[in-house]
């Protein structure tokens, strides 16, 4: 991060007047690149695999939560309402709770996610009731493709009621 510091205050300060900001994007990209510095947007994918990760997951609960990742995702208040991390980490811990796994969430998963449960529930919790009421919504897509045997039929799962 030093670096790309350094460089981005070497191309924006060297020539003021003779680069435009776009010649500097333009170089600051270069340089990049040179790096082999990837940069994306935070999207809930990157911090569901790393977060899955942690969890030392299975495929039936890589599947469950992705399902749960792709439920939030159908839904715009949660989008705007929720970080990517926390809509990723709550997904993990309404995964965890429908397959019941022991325990719900464990000090490695709040390391690595910087979320413990008390805050999780309020996202979690919707990412339950959308799961309860999936098979009736307009938005079916990804219902049906969480029910795929393919997918190890987790939406056919039925979800608990309420998170403790």
């Amino acid at each position: 991060m030093r670096r790309y510091g350094l460089l981005r205050l070497m191309t924006s300060s060297t020539f003021p007047t003779v680069h435009t900001a776009e010649s500097r994007s333009w170089l600051q990209k270069a340089i990049l690149n040179k790096l082999e510095w990837n940069l994306t947007v935070p999207t809930p994918y990157v911090f569901l695999v790393r977060f899955l990760k942690a969890a030392m997951s299975d495929k039936e609960m890589e599947n469950m939560a992705f399902f749960f990742a792709e439920l939030g995702l159908m839904h715009y208040s949660m989008v705007v309402k929720h970080r990517p991390s926390m809509l990723a980490a709550s997904a993990v811990y309404a995964a965890r709770w429908t397959l019941e796994r022991r325990p719900r969430w464990t000090e490695t998963l709040e390391r690595h996610t910087g979320y413990d449960e008390l805050q999780l529930g309020d996202c979690a919790q919707h990412l339950l009731s959308f799961h309860a009421s999936a098979a009736e919504s307009k938005l079916r897509a990804v219902c049906n493709k969480y029910s795929s045997s393919r997918r190890g039929a987790v939406a056919l799962r039925s979800p608990p009621t309420k998170l403790l």
